[in-house]
């Protein structure tokens, strides 16, 4: 698959999808206007992404600051997604980092990490 970078808007998180690595990253805010619009292109990308990569190891970092409702359920499908993916005997790592004084992005990560069974979670504080 071909690399996917995408610069943070206003209301949208930095995609950097470096699929060639098999590190994929999101950092920033996250309440664009429409997240269906937003997330749907990228969970489809990274459904098919885990097709392709079955047995190799991958690393996805969410490194957020804000995000809203909607933002919430569509990462929760990307992390199901993943968990597919480790079910299915992918090596996958989620790095959930946090700044030191945010608690609310802290207990997301948390609940987060509740939903996996074979993905690697790790709560990074920075």
């Amino acid at each position: 698959m071909e690399n996917k970078f995408i610069a943070a808007g206003e209301r949208s998180p930095e995609v950097d999808f470096r699929y060639d690595q098999n590190h994929l990253a999101l950092r920033g805010e996250a309440y664009p206007e429409d997240a269906a619009a937003f997330f749907g292109p990228l969970l489809k990308d990274l459904s098919a992404y885990c097709e392709t990569v079955k047995g190799q190891e991958l690393l996805m970092a969410f490194q957020l600051v804000y995000f809203n409702t909607s933002s919430a359920k569509a990462l929760m499908n990307m992390i199901q997604i993943l968990e597919a993916a480790a079910s299915s005997g992918t090596k996958v790592a989620i790095r959930w980092l946090f700044m030191e004084d945010d608690d609310v992005i802290r207990e997301f990560g948390e609940d987060f990490s509740m939903e996996l069974e074979h993905a690697r979670f790790q709560l990074v504080q920075i």
